[in-house]
Formats: structure tokens, C-alpha cells, sequence
């Protein structure tokens, strides 16, 4: 494998790179990530998110090489109405935070480079992808649920724990990576599913709570104490509820998740625990 180091808002570093590599396939995944720091910085946010992906695009549109494009979002870009069902892929964009709405316009940059710019038969197929949220070893950001709570018991911290009744849609990284895969094989294969977008995520009857998953990760520690302290009030706006309906993915591209809840959290622990004992 051959790797290049760069920024995607640099757009003349990555036409560059593009055109050096010259790929057939091309996944998005370049962003700022996390929801608090985008509060903090919702300048670079939206220039990494939103402009990163215009970027993107425009570098591709001059690069003959690539026959399908599979650009990452989140399961946050959806206009959040806090309901008990799954969002799908045709509800309305939205965002309350910084992060949300870039990925949401990002979404949107998407949809019109394919309506301008990827619309023929020489065009290269463009989709989009919104996962719901991924677990897994290597995530050493600030603020992550995961790598927080496992590095405050390796060091015998108590966890402080925030939205202890968010339900999210957990996922280990493995099942999130299958169907970017799966759908760029299928953008090759059929330029018909060209311009949709597909939701990767846990069946809608797995709900799962912040706090369900962090007595889980103690459970697998085989600690004592719960040592935990759950704090309801946060500084900023935190979406409560979050479902994805991934009906389309499973019946389009034939993808499901291989991996349970549970045993995410257990390979993902493993992974951690094995690292701390370096």
C-alpha cells in the first residue's frame, strides 16, 4: 500500500495526489468527527466536512480513473426529531450542532455534484454512506465513550459518564467497513443504485443505552465497583434518541451485520485491554 499524507482542504494537494494515484474506487472517510469539538471549532468543521468534500468531488470530476465514489456521513446528518423509530434515508436533512449539519451538507454537496457533474454513463457512480455509531480498537479521540471509559478503569478513575439513556445505534467498525466495501463493489457492478444513499446499522429491535454499554465494558473488566458517575446535564446539545431503518442496505446490497452488540463490546474491550498491557 502506498500512502500519501495530506489535508482535503488543500484542494491543489489533493487534485495532485488524485491524479497520481489515479484509483478506480475512491472512499471518503476524511473529516472532523467528533460532535463537542465541533462546537469548539465549528470553522475547521465545516471547512474539513463540507469544503473537504467539495474538495473531494471536484478533484475526482477531473480524474478519468475512478468508476464509483462512496462518501462516508454519519447517522447524525438526519434533521433530528427524537422519535423512536429509524430515520431513512429519504428523511430531511438536518443538524443541531456543528458536526451534524456539515455532515448534513455534506449530503447535500453530494447530491448536487451527482445531479451537475456525475450524471451520464462515463460518470463515475457517486453514493453515499451514513453509519450509525462505530466501535472498535484504534479510537483514541477525545470525548469517545469507549476509549474514556476503558482508559479510566486501567488506571482505577472513576468514568464520568455523560447521557447515560442515549440510545444509539452501536456498531463494531468491522460491519461499518463491510458495507463501504460492499457498496463500492455494487457502484462498479450497477450504475443504477448510482445517487442513493444507504444506511449501515444494528436492527431497529437492539436498542442499546450508553449506560447499558458502559455496565457491559464492567462486566468484561470483572470489576467490583461499578465505578461510574452519570451526569444528565451537558454543556452542549446531545441528540437523546438515534435509530437508523437499514432495510435498503439489507435488501439492495444484501448487508447485514455479522457482529452482535455484545460481541463488539467484547472484541472491542479485548482489543483495548491487550493494548494497555504493552
Amino acid at each position: 500500500m502506498q500512502s500519501t499524507l495530506g489535508d482535503v482542504r488543500d484542494l491543489a494537494s489533493l487534485q495532485k495526489a488524485m491524479h497520481l494515484a489515479q484509483p478506480e474506487v475512491v472512499i471518503h472517510m476524511a473529516a472532523q468527527p467528533l460532535v463537542v469539538y465541533g462546537y469548539t471549532n465549528p470553522v475547521e468543521t465545516y471547512a474539513t466536512n463540507v469544503m473537504g468534500t467539495v474538495h473531494l468531488l471536484e478533484s475526482i470530476r477531473t480524474c478519468k480513473s475512478v468508476k464509483a465514489v462512496v462518501n462516508v456521513t454519519t447517522d447524525k446528518c438526519y434533521e433530528n426529531k427524537e422519535w423512536e423509530w429509524g430515520y431513512r434515508e429519504n428523511e430531511p436533512m438536518g443538524g443541531h450542532d456543528p458536526y451534524s449539519s456539515s455532515k448534513g451538507c455534506a449530503e447535500l454537496v453530494t447530491a448536487a455534484y451527482r445531479n451537475s457533474f456525475f450524471f451520464n454513463e462515463n460518470s463515475p457512480a457517486l453514493a453515499s454512506a451514513r453509519a450509525g455509531n462505530v466501535i472498535g480498537g484504534g479510537d483514541w479521540a477525545t470525548d469517545r465513550l469507549i476509549p474514556d471509559t476503558l482508559k479510566a478503569f486501567n488506571i482505577g478513575e472513576i468514568v464520568k459518564v455523560r447521557n447515560p439513556l442515549a440510545v444509539r445505534p452501536w456498531q463494531h467498525v468491522f460491519d461499518a467497513l463491510y458495507g463501504y466495501l460492499l457498496l463500492s463493489l455494487n457502484l462498479e457492478k450497477d450504475k443504477k443504485i448510482s445517487g442513493n444513499s444507504f444506511n449501515f446499522g444494528p436492527k431497529l429491535n437492539k436498542k442499546f443505552t450508553v449506560k447499558k454499554l458502559t455496565y457491559e465494558l464492567s462486566k468484561l473488566w470483572k470489576l467490583n465497583i461499578i465505578p461510574f458517575k452519570f451526569i444528565n446535564k451537558n454543556k452542549f446539545y446531545e441528540t437523546k434518541v438515534l435509530q437508523l431503518d437499514t432495510s435498503k442496505a439489507r435488501k439492495m446490497l444484501k448487508w447485514k451485520n455479522y457482529l452482535s452488540i455484545k460481541e463488539s463490546i467484547k472484541i472491542t474491550s479485548e482489543w483495548y485491554y491487550h493494548c494497555f498491557q504493552i
